[in-house]
């Protein structure tokens, strides 16, 4: 029985969020057509609310630790679920993603996320969207922000492994910023694919920055062995057991 109702408030939660995005976007179109402040003010109502509400339906409450930036700084995130992209961007004032190509084409979706400067990447077209993904990320420096990556290029459940991707070091070069590691547990409670959402406390936690100007072999193995070790700890936290 307890599972049934945890079941059930798991798929009204999600009914409510995927319908506040058209309805976030209706509403703040207006001050988005006219700012990107109002396309960011939309985007950031949504991560709040929709964290908000995880907590009140589902059981799931959200944490954030560490000292999110706020000045111009590449973030590599440990990617697991949905939920951990609006945590991440709940906590930075001027979030930006480099983001499939694909998710361009989700109406009202899309269009906020290029209004507030994400940058879309063809993923089956590996070197090229390197290439294309610095020169949008040139293009957009001109507004600052804080350009947030998935290192791994997709979502990783708790306990799998897959290899961090070159992409990263060619951004981390090309900016010359530092770049703010970021680690979760998401996964645990929301995960890549299925209805149920598990109550808890998910996290995610801002790493200290790596300095600008390190090598690419360096800052990579750096990058992964921090972001790992500490989503290793935040899931064994959550009670997660890694299968042998």
């Amino acid at each position: 029985m307890r599972y049934a109702i945890q079941w059930l408030r798991s798929l009204l939660y999600l009914i409510i969020i995927y319908a506040m995005i058209p309805i976030t976007g209706v509403v703040f179109f207006p001050w988005a057509l006219a700012s990107p402040k109002g396309a960011h003010a939309a985007c950031r109502f949504y991560a709040r609310f929709s964290c908000w509400l995880l907590g009140w339906i589902v059981g799931i409450k959200t944490e954030s630790r560490g000292t999110p930036p706020t000045d111009e700084v590449l973030i590599a995130a440990k990617h697991q679920s949905f939920l951990d992209i609006v945590m991440i961007f709940r906590e930075i004032p001027a979030g930006k993603f480099i983001m499939k190509r694909e998710l361009m084409w989700i109406p009202i979706f899309g269009q906020y996320t290029m209004r507030i400067g994400c940058v879309p990447v063809d993923r089956g077209k590996r070197g090229k969207a390197i290439q294309k993904m610095i020169q949008d990320v040139e293009r957009g420096r001109i507004e600052p922000g804080q350009l947030v990556i998935y290192p791994q290029g997709t979502r990783v459940a708790p306990g799998k492994e897959m290899p961090y991707k070159v992409g990263t070091a060619v951004l981390y070069a090309q900016l010359g910023q530092d770049c703010v590691p970021v680690a979760t547990n998401a996964g645990v409670f929301w995960p890549r694919r299925g209805l149920y959402l598990t109550p808890g406390t998910a996290v995610v936690e801002f790493l200290p920055r790596i300095p600008a100007g390190l090598g690419r072999e360096t800052f990579l193995a750096r990058l992964e062995s921090e972001i790992e070790t500490a989503s290793d700890r935040l899931v064994e936290e959550a009670g997660f057991q890694k299968e042998p």
